[in-house]
Order: structure tokens, then C-alpha cells, then sequence
């Protein structure tokens, strides 16, 4: 019994070591603003994980390290924010996958389509070993992978018809981002697929230049693509995850203590952000439903996963092994 009480005290002083310790060195640390960047509006799932974040960093630095917030592409779009990010004109953001592939291909195994069942699978894959590995990757292009938040599972919508099979999508105009696995999945589906950045789909959508786009539900919803899009297939084609990156000029600059401080928040922002998109959802596709959207929920979903088995046999290798890795995880 004594042995024990004098671990737990042991224990206890070396926490409180610790704790002093880290607030001794945030104390004497030079205060730094870090400017975190992302192009979506504040009702997005992006701004609910950046806000969590930057209360995080806030205080557990005790606000040697804070956090200033730059929604709606008002720093540039995504390729711009992370080239901003690798010479050190932007600090870090909340960028969706498939822009972060243009600079790490090995990323883009996750944009291929129908590759995880569940969002709870997805997220065994991303906080396990193979998302830390590619997250380290992305320090060969000056750019430091923090964490996985999502953008999520991707559904199709278009102002022309219902969508209920791959037949019905011929011809189509269908904006996807630009990453070439989505634009061969689209084009696999018999769509026109157009790369396009987001800030440029929005006025494209308006004037009707494009017919469709494919994003996540809280996307759909948050910026009121019922009001130029009539159609929504609840496809699920891809679960798109979304990175807290950091460049890695900004990164270099923080003490070791501050960089802990950093991951674990972006950890915890990540997963808070998870929840809140899923409690959402249920409530957005009926609000969606209410102003007069067409949703099918029923797609042939077998007809969409054959179709795109070429987009398999094109890049299944070209990521090395990581698709047979995620597949052997999620057996």
C-alpha cells in the first residue's frame, strides 16, 4: 500500500513537473499569430473544426500561440493556400484531399471511389499508421500534415434530371475537383467532367455553364446549392477526407512544445468536427427536402461501383501498396 502511495505521489509531481515545465516555456516563448485559411463559408464543417482548433491552441499555449481565421477563399483557393503555406506566406489551413494529392499522388488513394464502406472505417484507416504515414510524406514537399478532419462522403447533384444510374448521367457537366482520379471516375460514369476550383464552380453553377458538382452534404447545404442545383443522389461515390496542414516554414519556427500543442489540437478538432457533421446531416437533407430539392436515395449504387472499375485498374498501383494496405485494414 505504501509502495503504491508513493507512486501515485512520484506520478502526481511528475505531471506537475511537466505542467510547470510547459508553462514556464510558453511563458517565455515569443507570442505568434499563425493565419489558418480555408475557402468555405462559416456554416462549413472546415470553420466548425478551425474555431475548435484555434479555442484548443489558445489555451493550452495560454495564448503565447493564437490562431487568426480567414474563411471564404479570402487568401486564395486551395492549390494557392498550399503554396502559400510551403514559402511561408500562409501558415496553415484546412485543405480538402484532393488539392493536398496535386502535391503527394500517394494521397489520392483515398479519392478512389466506393473504397471505404463507413465513415467509421475511414477513420480506422486515416488515424491509424497508414494516415500518419502519409501525413509524414507530406513533409518532402515543405508542408506539415497535422491531422485528418473531413470534408466526407461526396454526393452527386445537377440542375438537369434525376440521377438514379450511371445511363443518367451522359453528358452531363459535372465540376470536380481537380484531381485526375475524379475526373476519371466521372468520366468512367459517361459525365463531361470539368477540374475546376470551388470559388469558380459556384459562379459556373449560377450561370449554368456546368450542370452539376459532387460534395459532401453540409457542402450542399451550407452554401444553398438547392437554389441552382434540383437534384441530389445520395451517391456516397467518396469519402473525402480534409488535412490541417501546416507549412513547414511556420512549423520550424514553433518551439517543440507548442508544435505538441498544435497536433493534439488538430487531433481533437478533427474528431469534434466528425460529430458535429454527422448529428447535421439528417437535419440538412431534410432541410434540403423542404425547399424543394429532389433527392434519390435509392440509386443503383452496383451499376455506379461497376462503372468505375477501370478508375481501379488505371491507378490501383500507382499509389505503391497503400490500396492493398487500406484493403487488408479494413478486412
Amino acid at each position: 500500500m505504501k509502495g503504491f502511495v508513493r507512486s501515485t505521489l512520484a506520478m502526481g509531481i511528475s505531471l506537475a513537473m511537466m505542467a510547470s515545465a510547459n508553462a514556464s516555456e510558453f511563458a517565455e516563448m515569443d507570442p505568434v499569430t499563425l493565419r489558418l485559411a480555408h475557402v468555405v463559408n462559416e456554416q462549413d464543417g472546415f470553420h466548425i473544426a478551425a474555431v475548435k482548433f484555434q479555442e484548443l491552441v489558445q489555451e493550452r499555449t495560454e495564448g503565447a500561440v493564437s490562431v487568426d481565421l480567414y474563411p471564404n477563399a479570402s487568401l486564395g483557393d486551395e492549390r494557392t493556400l498550399l503554396e502559400g503555406m510551403q514559402i511561408g506566406t500562409v501558415d496553415m489551413g484546412v485543405i480538402t484531399n484532393g488539392p493536398v494529392a496535386n502535391f503527394v499522388e500517394e494521397m489520392a488513394v483515398f479519392e478512389l471511389p466506393f473504397l471505404f464502406p463507413s465513415p467509421e472505417a475511414a477513420y480506422e484507416v486515416l488515424d491509424g499508421p497508414i494516415g500518419q504515414e502519409l501525413l509524414d510524406k507530406l513533409a518532402e514537399v515543405n508542408l506539415k500534415g497535422l491531422a485528418y478532419a473531413e470534408r466526407g462522403f461526396r454526393n452527386l447533384t445537377n440542375s438537369e434530371r434525376p440521377v438514379s444510374s450511371p445511363d443518367d448521367l451522359d453528358g452531363l457537366r459535372i465540376r470536380v475537383m481537380e484531381n485526375p482520379v475524379y475526373t476519371d471516375t466521372f468520366r468512367e460514369l459517361g459525365a463531361n467532367a470539368i477540374p475546376m476550383a470551388w470559388t469558380e464552380a459556384l459562379t459556373a453553377m449560377q450561370q449554368g455553364t456546368i450542370d452539376g458538382q459532387e460534395n459532401p452534404v453540409n457542402v450542399i447545404h451550407s452554401f444553398k446549392l438547392n437554389e441552382t442545383q434540383a437534384h441530389m443522389t445520395l451517391t456516397r461515390h467518396t469519402y473525402a477526407p480534409a488535412l490541417f496542414v501546416m507549412g513547414m516554414p511556420s512549423w520550424n519556427q514553433l518551439p517543440e512544445a507548442a508544435q505538441e500543442v498544435l497536433v493534439q489540437a488538430a487531433q481533437e478538432a478533427a474528431e469534434h468536427e466528425r460529430r458535429v457533421n454527422a448529428e447535421m446531416e439528417a437535419e440538412q437533407l431534410a432541410e434540403l427536402r423542404e425547399a424543394g430539392m429532389q433527392i434519390i436515395d435509392d440509386a443503383d449504387l452496383e451499376a455506379f461501383q461497376a462503372a468505375v472499375a477501370p478508375v481501379y485498374e488505371k491507378y490501383g498501383e500507382q499509389f505503391g501498396d497503400y490500396l492493398e494496405r487500406i484493403r487488408e485494414a479494413l478486412e
